[in-house]
């Protein structure tokens, strides 16, 4: 499950004989890891390293409610990339994304003097991405054309899931940093690597329910709908039925702390919350919608 991290991290995509950046997709491409990897090893050396960024994502995070089939149920676990990385390294290989990350880690671990590794972990994409293919994230976008297409706000399970979110032009600020940190070939530890080389990019988390609920009534106070939305739970089945998996990971956790890029990247995000952004993402759906 790419989720949301495949929308604008392409705009970063480097290609040369020292750095390479790869787009979400990349995230259960698992014969696409391993030519990166042989790649790399074969081509670079401890003078002249080879930096890789992959792009996981959140998904992997949902992996013990997806384990026990929980949908919508509240979930005090958060994850940490600065004080407990090592839950991220060593997540169960039944997660998503795992098979590749885990390709990704090592390859920085076999070949750690010549090949660099960092693996960025988006949540929810939300904002317009500036690439020249997909500037459309998926969660919150799919939610907003479902509010509007099936005029009802959709609850799955209990409705107390939560995922953490990012802006998309702070995303590409994070991949901005490490690129910039590849050109100089800034080696340090702290930012590459198969125990370090790990990044959370959030800021902010949301309550699915929440925020369906707050897309109905901007829904009602932009027009797009005539009438108040009444809420409906919808379990896993119905919901893959009528608006594919996306609708499925409303229902889930995925939740961290983003604080390496803070702290070894000096990255501070910028861009507006998600609640801020509803109106203009139901702007948006609306306009696709016609």
């Amino acid at each position: 499950m790419t989720c949301d991290s495949a929308q604008e991290t392409g705009q970063m995509k480097v290609l040369s004989l020292t750095k390479r950046t790869d787009t979400a997709d990349a995230s259960d491409n698992e014969p696409a890891a391993r030519a990166i990897a042989k790649g790399l090893a074969s081509g670079h050396s401890k003078e002249n390293p080879g930096f890789w960024l992959h792009t996981g994502g959140a998904g992997i995070l949902t992996w013990e409610d997806m384990k026990y089939n929980r949908l919508g149920e509240h979930d005090e676990k958060e994850y940490n990339d600065w004080t407990a990385v090592s839950d991220l390294i060593n997540l169960p290989d039944e997660a998503f994304h795992k098979n590749v990350d885990a390709l990704v880690l090592n390859a920085g671990k076999e070949n750690a003097e010549s090949v660099k590794t960092a693996i960025l972990c988006p949540p929810t994409i939300y904002g317009a991405g500036r690439g020249p293919s997909n500037a459309r994230s998926r969660q919150a976008y799919e939610l907003a054309k479902f509010i509007l297409d099936k005029q009802f706000v959709p609850i799955i399970g209990q409705g107390k899931a939560r995922w953490n979110n990012v802006h998309v032009h702070d995303l590409a600020l994070v991949f901005v940093l490490l690129t910039e940190a590849a050109v100089k070939k800034d080696t340090n530890p702290e930012l590459w690597g198969s125990e370090k080389g790990y990044y959370l990019v959030e800021n902010g988390e949301h309550v699915w329910a929440e925020l369906a609920r707050l897309m109905g009534k901007k829904a009602k106070e932009l027009g797009f709908v005539k009438e108040v939305l009444k809420e409906d739970q919808l379990e896993k089945d119905a919901a893959e039925e009528q608006a594919g998996f996306e609708a499925v990971s409303w229902g889930l956790n995925s939740r961290g702390k983003a604080e390496r890029a803070r702290k070894v990247l000096g990255w501070t995000p910028k861009e507006k919350a998600l609640e801020d952004s509803v109106e203009d993402i139901l702007k948006e759906e609306k306009a696709r919608l016609g």
